[in-house]
């Protein structure tokens, strides 16, 4: 009997620890990005999200009450224990996760099951959101992990919105820097084809493409990449461990309307910037845990 074919899941999110929101929010705010008001999570950690056009953010992510946060991942909250595990192994700043979206989170919580490739149970929760002019919503989400336990500093979830709020979001995905979208997240690894296995069950998507500096899979808005270390640095200049093995989250590929434009900007904040293959790249910073590249739309 013939399956039916995989449809890749679209980007939703990247989770970016940070060891506090005000410092990410100067940060993002110096780079032109618009930040969303704080949002509390019921289980301890708090985030300043940044929305772009394209459906995707990015999800600044702190510790808001440790207690409550410890007292949820002794109960088994996978979040709030991989971020936990995180902090503890790279720090307080970094990109710990992937997220995609679905549809159906109970449904990829079996499938990652079946794959051996769970992180957890699913996890129910709620938080209200504060638009822009200070008006409260209520959202609901359910969140389905997939891990591999060689690779303890990254992971993946999808994000079902249960609820999703009539909330006009439109002054918060109008940045300075003109960016409109995430198009590729970078990630490093000694043989990436190890864990092609976890982004295929993760994107849903069975095609890899394997080439000489690593492997990249599509989703259905964006392309993510494992890179070897060397790749990493020939395309963006960064330094990775090259005998240190799993998964690490590296640096962040956006699309930006004007590059010269974004450059102009960039200089006359004093953020320093070089050219590389065609992108613009800037160095990780506080409160800003990965490599930021900007390319044309």
């Amino acid at each position: 009997m013939k399956t039916a074919p995989r449809q890749a899941r679209p980007l939703d999110h990247l989770v970016l620890p940070t060891a506090a929101l005000e410092r990410a929010r100067a940060r993002l705010d110096a780079l032109g990005f618009t930040v969303a008001p704080d949002g509390t999570h019921p289980f301890g950690t708090k985030n300043a999200c940044v929305y772009f056009a394209d459906g995707t953010f990015l999800e600044p992510l702190a510790i808001g009450q440790r207690e409550t946060a410890q007292a949820a991942s002794l109960q088994g909250n996978p979040f709030t224990a991989r971020d936990a595990a995180f902090r503890f192994r790279r720090g307080s700043e970094g990109l710990s996760a992937i997220v995609m979206g679905t549809q159906d989170a109970n449904a990829d919580h079996n499938q990652f099951e079946r794959a051996g490739l769970s992180g957890g149970g699913v996890l129910d929760f709620g938080r209200d959101f504060v638009t822009p002019s200070g008006d409260k919503a209520r959202m609901d989400f359910r969140l389905a992990f997939a891990a591999d336990m060689r690779s303890p500093d990254f992971f993946g979830f999808t994000c079902q919105r249960i609820n999703v709020p009539k909330a006009d979001r439109s002054k918060l995905m109008a940045h300075k820097n003109g960016v409109t979208a995430i198009r590729s997240v970078v990630l490093s690894e000694p043989n990436p084809t190890d864990f092609q296995y976890l982004f295929q069950e993760l994107v849903n998507e069975r095609e890899v493409e394997s080439h000489s500096f690593g492997m990249d899979i599509k989703a259905a808005n964006a392309t993510i990449s494992v890179l070897t270390p060397d790749g990493f640095t020939a395309h963006y200049g960064g330094r990775a461990e090259r005998d240190e093995r799993g998964i690490l989250g590296q640096a962040i590929l956006f699309a930006v309307k004007d590059v010269p434009a974004f450059k102009q900007l960039m200089s006359s904040r004093n953020i320093g910037y070089s050219d590389r293959l065609g992108r613009v790249i800037i160095e990780r910073a506080a409160g800003q845990g990965a490599i930021f590249a900007f390319e044309a739309e």
